[in-house]
Parts: structure tokens; C-alpha cells; sequence
């Protein structure tokens, strides 16, 4: 979690709110790989890629 605060922190100092999508989007796709691997939702979410 101090991770993504330090993250915020660094993309507001510096003005770089370009890599804001990147992020999202990355931690976007590991949720969704951690909840595909472990779960019934797994043969739902393999089609997708």
C-alpha cells in the first residue's frame, strides 16, 4: 500500500499524470490474473486474452 502512495505522491509532484492510465490499467490486469488463476471464474476470463 505505501507503494501506490508513494506512486500518487510522485506522479502530483512531477506532473505526470500521463502514466496514470498505465497504472491503472497494470494493476487492472493482475487483479483480474489473480482472480482467474484461483477461482471458477478462471475458464471465463482465459477467453478474454
Amino acid at each position: 500500500m505505501e507503494f501506490l502512495r508513494e506512486l500518487w505522491d510522485f506522479l502530483k509532484e512531477r506532473k505526470k499524470w500521463w502514466l496514470l492510465p498505465i497504472v491503472i490499467v497494470l494493476l487492472l490486469i493482475g487483479i483480474l490474473i489473480l482472480v482467474g488463476g484461483n477461482s471458477a471464474v478462471a475458464p471465463f476470463v482465459y477467453p478474454m486474452f
